[in-house]
């Protein structure tokens, strides 16, 4: 039986501490320059890219994870897919789940571990791109650290009153403006030009550019991250889709500040993601073993191997709705 994950069960199962807390164990576990995985990308006729994440891997975890997702930037959510969650035993489809809420938290919340390692403690936030990304990193970075002030900037006004209102934040006029009054910064955006500037940075900050993790996307001018201590997820997929693609840049694995108790900061540092299939296992697999667990779900047997009902058509079929949230 394959069990159906939706995002109203997904949510009823993800918790922000348990995630972080898989996340982080997820990047010390890895290989910061090992295989990890295949990014596919494929141009759709349309206002929109598929993409393909296969597989998610990680030591420890007898399963792994293929992702299909479509981009489409106009839409809400602008991510939809699938994660299939596959046994390591014989191959069975343990799960199907929406990509979308999996995609958003790992992504969110590994951001939040990033900027609590890398940005001094006490900083005032800013973010740059109101969407669901930068909810979910918000809401990591409150179970690590507090901040004293939190501006906000959208290219919609009103998504940007909205978020600074639910977080008790002020609006800014443009992106150099949140910067300007900002020690941590996240940009959150689906920008192809810069945002920021060197010039629109000063001494101590950190920024969080989760926008660099697909060729043609950048959220920083190259001034700005010549002059930073560049962080990534993982260092070969940064240099064949990410930041690092020009190779007069250098960076730090992740890993490594998650693994420093006495970090020494820089004048200005970057973390640049990619994004990993590993890290869509790491939640996939927490939430299937949670919803297991509380009997959330429904559950479909795409093998056919009974007949509940007779069938339809011919068709042996089984499907089956479980207590709780669908």
């Amino acid at each position: 039986m394959t069990l159906l994950l939706s995002r109203s069960a997904l949510l009823a199962v993800l918790e922000p501490d348990a995630c972080l807390d898989a996340l982080r164990s997820a990047f010390l576990a890895a290989d910061p320059e090992g295989p990890a995985g295949q990014r596919v990308f494929g141009e759709l006729p349309f206002a929109g890219v598929a993409t393909a994440l296969i597989p998610g891997l990680l030591p420890g975890i007898d399963a792994y994870t293929v992702k299909v997702n479509a981009k489409f930037p106009g839409a809400q959510p602008a991510q939809r897919g699938v994660i299939c969650l596959h046994s390591g035993t014989d191959g069975s489809m343990l799960a199907l789940l929406d990509s979308a809420t999996i995609t958003a938290w790992r992504t969110g919340l590994a951001a939040a571990l990033a900027m609590d390692a890398l940005a001094a403690p006490g900083g005032r936030l800013g973010v740059i791109g109101a969407g669901a990304q930068a909810e979910l990193t918000l809401l990591g970075l409150g179970r690590l650290r507090d901040w004293p002030a939190l501006t906000v900037h959208d290219t919609d006004p009103a998504h940007a009153a909205s978020f600074a209102a639910r977080h008790g934040g002020t609006v800014a006029a443009s992106p150099s403006a949140v910067s300007a009054v900002s020690d941590l910064v996240l940009c959150a955006t689906w920008s192809r030009t810069p945002l920021l500037s060197l010039a629109d940075t000063h001494p101590g900050q950190h920024v969080t550019t989760l926008g660099a993790d697909e060729p043609g996307k950048l959220e920083l001018s190259p001034d700005l991250l010549a002059a930073a201590a560049l962080t990534v997820d993982h260092l070969p997929l940064a240099r064949s889709s990410g930041i690092l693609t020009d190779p007069a840049l250098h960076a730090t694995p992740l890993a490594v500040h998650l693994r420093d108790a006495s970090p020494v900061r820089p004048s200005l540092s970057v973390y640049a993601p990619v994004g990993l299939p590993w890290q869509d296992l790491a939640l996939s697999w927490f939430a299937y073993r949670r919803a297991t667990s509380a009997g959330l779900g429904a559950e479909l047997d795409f093998l056919e191997r009974s007949q509940v009902g007779g069938g339809v058509g011919g068709m042996n079929t089984r499907f089956r709705l479980r207590p709780g949230v669908v």
